[in-house]
């Protein structure tokens, strides 16, 4: 590791590749919903399913998520992010065993459980884990890559269930986990999680291993800032010996929930993440053959469309890597979810039009053209841009909180949309349904409009100066920290942002 030719970026790369490829569970556990709903319906299935059973395969997921959310930020805070990223890769392998040893749908859905708790994990794990790793002139592109990550699993997964029944699948896929485990046993700790432990002589080898010799004025700022937060600590640890906890607990919400750059960036990302759960990449994930069959009907091969829509996404997605570099996060925004709205409604028309044999003139390929417009906005915006937001946005010292807040509205909305999809689709149709979805999106952009900052090539500080208006001086930011270490001594702080 100490050649010259291993480059900080490489090694970022590197660390990067642990993360996302945890990240790519979350791809991997939906696209395998798509191919193994299907196989289930079969009379001869060894676990036999009706639609009702089927909506809780998919959407189970969004109570997990939860659950992952809660339970990973005293991981996060006490043991470290590598070790919390471990403990969501293991958790997810114990789901797929499940799912592959099952021979009745409790135990099935008991796999699917344990993974949606990884990927709650991860949800709040990835971005920052990125975030803290890599350096801000790469960060977008290195957050850009968890929704590839995504992406690139959910054409695994279908790839597989073209070929192999969805036992032998889960199979190849709990190995793919199990490489990811090696790659993160050999990444190191963050250096800011170090640094706020105050092992600072660690925090400063690790940067620099990670980011090279050219960063200090941010290795600086991050330890400087840690040592007042350290110092507030101690002296709270003293006050509480006389105070009660409830006073201590009224004592921070008063002072954190009035806080603009405590509940400015919340307000943004619970409707960035409405937004990204309703732009349909999770019901063009789980639903894959519903939605061409209903748009397209059964003249095609499915599977082979569903395949090539797959490709289309990673390719866009890789795309988006190098335009996000380019390109102000708010024209990003506006552009991709915009053309994601109007891919809802022409969709929408067209697949009501055909129901009513209104169509002057019809064929397979508009319906295909209109799918793949419709996984471009997704690919390059509605997927990729929460990840690389929610990195970037939320305030250093209550990321914790601030981002278990946020993803809670995430798995809520994961769990409503995936649950209604069937219902939608069978009483009023995927036109109707679309017509929904574009609805919830339009106003959710108008919220970032009029809300949203942007966060292009700007250090994290920076961003959190801007929600408050100003700087912290030391003497305010020791103040402020006081009340929060109070949260850190009851262990009752959430986790980080995202996904």
């Amino acid at each position: 590791m100490g050649k010259s030719w291993i480059t900080p970026f490489k090694k970022q790369c590197f660390v990067t590749l642990g993360v996302s490829l945890n990240l790519s569970s979350h791809g991997l556990t939906m696209g395998f919903a798509a191919i193994a709903l299907p196989q289930l319906r079969q009379p001869d299935s060894i676990i036999p399913i009706d639609d009702v059973t089927g909506s809780w395969i998919s959407a189970i997921l969004g109570f997990a998520l939860i659950f992952g959310n809660f339970i990973i930020p005293t991981v996060m805070a006490k043991n470290g992010r590598r070790k919390a990223n471990i403990l969501s890769i293991i958790t997810m392998l114990v789901g797929w065993f499940c799912v592959i040893l099952a021979t009745d749908i409790k135990v099935f859905l008991v796999g699917r459980f344990l993974k949606g708790t990884g990927m709650g994990m991860t949800a709040s794990l990835g971005p920052v884990l990125i975030g803290e790793y890599t350096s801000p002139k790469n960060r977008g592109a290195f957050l850009t890559t968890i929704s590839l990550s995504i992406a690139v699993g959910v054409l695994f997964a279908h790839t597989l269930g073209a070929f192999f029944y969805w036992q032998t699948a889960a199979l190849v896929i709990a190995f793919v986990m199990f490489l990811d485990l090696l790659i993160v046993l050999y990444s190191p700790e963050t250096p800011a999680w170090l640094s706020d432990q105050g092992r600072y002589e660690e925090s400063r080898k690790v940067f620099r291993w990670l980011r090279g010799d050219g960063e200090e004025e941010e290795l600086k700022r991050m330890i400087e800032t840690s040592m007042i937060v350290r110092e507030a600590k101690t002296e709270v640890v003293i006050e509480e010996r006389f105070s009660k906890r409830l006073k201590s607990n009224i004592a921070f919400f008063n002072t954190t929930i009035r806080k603009r750059e405590f509940y400015k960036p919340i307000f943004i990302m619970i409707h960035m993440y409405t937004l990204s759960q309703w732009a349909g990449a999770n019901i063009l994930a789980a639903y894959t053959l519903d939605v061409f069959t209903l748009v397209i009907g059964t003249d095609v091969n499915i599977y082979l469309m569903v395949i090539t829509l797959g490709a289309q996404r990673i390719i866009s997605n890789g795309i988006a890597v190098w335009v996000i570099k380019k390109v102000k996060r708010r024209t990003m925004l506006f552009a991709t979810v915009g053309l994601n709205i109007f891919a809802f409604l022409a969709i929408a028309a067209y697949s009501y039009l055909k129901v009513h044999n209104m169509l002057p003139y019809d064929h397979p390929f508009i319906g295909i053209l209109l799918i793949h417009i419709h996984m471009v906005t997704i690919a390059t915006g509605t997927v990729p841009l929460p990840f690389i937001i929610a990195g970037e946005l939320f305030p250093l010292d209550y990321r914790s909180l601030a981002g278990s807040i946020s993803v809670f509205f995430l798995s809520g909305n994961f769990f409503i949309i995936l649950k209604t999809v069937p219902f939608l689709f069978k009483n009023m149709g995927i036109h109707g349904a679309y017509v929904i979805y574009a609805a919830i999106v339009a106003y959710c952009l108008v919220i970032e409009y009029f809300f949203l900052p942007e966060t292009k090539d700007r250090t994290l500080q920076e961003i959190e100066d801007e929600f408050r208006g100003r700087p912290l001086s030391p003497e305010e930011l020791k103040s402020t920290q006081s009340l929060t270490a109070q949260k850190h001594n009851q262990d009752r702080r959430c986790s980080s942002p995202v996904i």
